[in-house]
């Protein structure tokens, strides 16, 4: 039997880490928007709302590096489990349980001026002279 699901997409919000009472095992969340690869009647794309759980090392390096707007590739497997809300409602709940999480961009809120940061796409005109190219 197979349960893997890969998805790429842009987080919602920025992960909640917290830690298992019992073990304190890390535990991190997060909600990853993700377009569908067709249009609807009005011609607009649809966004899908995906949760996303991780666990211990990999929950701390997500709540550490992620924040809102991240661009992220998860590999998981989807956990379907049901629960009785405050009401006494039976509801049910579909994760994503990552195994591994790709960040797909660079790092926000890096100085923008930085050497070390430098855009080749940027418009700036770098006056390149057709010698200079080695080809």
């Amino acid at each position: 039997m197979l349960n893997k699901v890969i998805l790429i997409g842009r987080l919602v919000r920025d992960p909640e880490l917290r830690y298992t009472p019992s073990a304190g095992t890390a535990v991190a969340n997060f909600t990853l928007a993700v377009d569908r690869s067709f249009f609807n009647q009005k011609g607009e794309k649809e966004t899908d709302f995906i949760r996303i759980v991780t666990w211990s090392k990999l929950a701390e390096t997500c709540a550490n590096n992620l924040s809102k707007g991240r661009l992220v590739a998860v590999d998981g497997q989807l956990q379907v489990s049901s629960y009785e809300d405050k009401e006494g409602n039976k509801r049910t709940a579909v994760d994503v349980v990552a195994r591994d999480v790709r960040f797909l961009d660079g790092k926000k809120n890096v100085a923008e001026n930085s050497a070390d940061n430098y855009d080749a796409f940027s418009a700036e005109d770098l006056d390149v002279k057709d010698e200079d190219v080695p080809f």
